[in-house]
């Protein structure tokens, strides 16, 4: 047998509260015949008679024991209808992202930031790494939207929709005191000469021809990872090309320089903002913090302003 309708559940719990079916019914703007109905369809769905009918409406046994959990269930209805509410309105729901580690503390951090001051009761999981740990957990589900390196492997941007692409510089960078930041002009010869050791860092799919030319030059490179390196490079211990937004509170701090290499052409690394394109459509409260993380990027200079936008 079927389990009863909602509206039966509703005419049921109003009957109790109003104490008459005819109270029930202008209360619920029904007819009294279509309350007795539904009334009716119920007792047939439990098995017996919920009310004692008479000059007064009394609940029997069997009401008593359902009357309970006919509340609970509307309880529970009315608590999915708002918690609907709120998610279509971006104010409830959960999203989970992928960040290169790169990214994720200039780029994403303050657009984090910025929506959960605004949304505290969405749900967020952040993951950061490298591009292919990032693209695992996007095409495994674990993620719903990830910032890789674009573009990635011919054979997977066909299953990606791109929502936006950042454009950064990939500097030289050394410590406040190494040689080479005192210096007005740099060649890559005084980088081959003074550089070392050199580190050789996976701020992409694969290394930069130009970069590993010139740690080849100095005769003495490393791969470490990006953070590893940037807290040698601080100490004056070597230097290395890193991405500009991985290096940017450093350089307003001090506690690293930027160094022009004057005979060498500029590197630029690109990334994007991606999701599945059979992925389920994007819920509000993920378009605001895709739009959030974009007006970042955009205030750092790393991809154009949208349409409309500034």
């Amino acid at each position: 047998m079927d389990g009863p309708a909602l509206e039966q559940l509703v005419a049921f719990e109003r009957v109790v509260r109003e104490g008459s079916f005819s109270r029930a019914a202008l209360a619920l703007h029904i007819g009294q015949p279509a309350v007795s109905s539904r009334i009716q369809a119920l007792e047939a769905a439990v098995g017996g008679a919920l009310f004692r009918r008479g000059r007064r409406i009394t609940l029997t046994t069997l009401g008593e024991t359902f009357l309970p959990y006919t509340r609970r269930v509307l309880d529970l209805v009315a608590e999915g209808v708002e918690t609907a509410r709120l998610t279509q309105e971006g104010r409830r729901g959960r999203i989970t992202l992928g960040v290169l580690g790169s990214l994720a503390g200039t780029v994403v951090g303050p657009a984090l930031a910025t929506f959960m001051a605004a949304h505290p009761e969405v749900d967020c999981l952040v993951r950061s790494g490298d591009h292919e740990s990032m693209l695992t957990m996007l095409l495994d589900g674990i993620v719903e939207l990830a910032l890789v390196v674009w573009p990635c492997a011919p054979a997977l941007e066909p299953e990606l929709r791109v929502l936006f692409t950042l454009r950064e510089p990939v500097v030289l960078v050394a410590g406040r005191r190494h040689p080479l930041a005192g210096r007005k002009q740099v060649t890559r010869g005084d980088v081959a000469r003074l550089g070392r050791p050199f580190y050789r860092l996976r701020w992409w799919q694969s290394h930069h021809g130009a970069i590993d030319r010139l740690a080849a030059a100095t005769g003495r490179s490393i791969e470490l990872p990006m953070e590893s390196a940037k807290h040698l490079v601080e100490r004056g211990l070597g230097v290395g090309f890193f991405t500009s937004a991985a290096i940017a509170d450093d350089v307003r701090r001090g506690t690293l320089t930027e160094i022009a290499v004057r005979d060498m052409a500029p590197v630029t690394r690109e990334s994007a903002l991606v999701r599945r394109i059979r992925a389920a459509p994007m819920s509000p409260a993920a378009t605001k913090l895709c739009a959030l993380i974009r007006t970042e990027a955009e205030g750092l200079g790393l991809c154009r302003p949208a349409r409309g936008g500034r």
